[in-house]
């Protein structure tokens, strides 16, 4: 899933160099934190965060064929 997110995102910026991803581990739940520049989290986020949502939904639902719950949270 941590690769996927890196995929996808370093497709969407400018500086795919400074994008990472950080991954915790919980129980039952995984928080991604992505990193960016500063001037790339727009393109993220995406028009009224349609973009972050999407990314945000295929991941939920990679995350329910491996049991576990993840979040994506962007991290400044």
């Amino acid at each position: 899933m941590k690769e996927f997110i890196e995929y996808v995102v370093k497709a969407l910026v400018d500086n795919p160099n400074e994008v990472s991803v950080t991954q915790i581990d919980g129980e039952k739940t995984v928080i991604f934190e992505l990193r960016c520049n500063e001037s790339d989290i727009g393109k993220v986020i995406g028009k009224q965060g349609r973009t972050i949502k999407a990314i945000r939904t295929l991941l939920g639902s990679a995350a329910a064929k491996a049991d576990v719950r993840a979040m994506l949270e962007i991290v400044e």
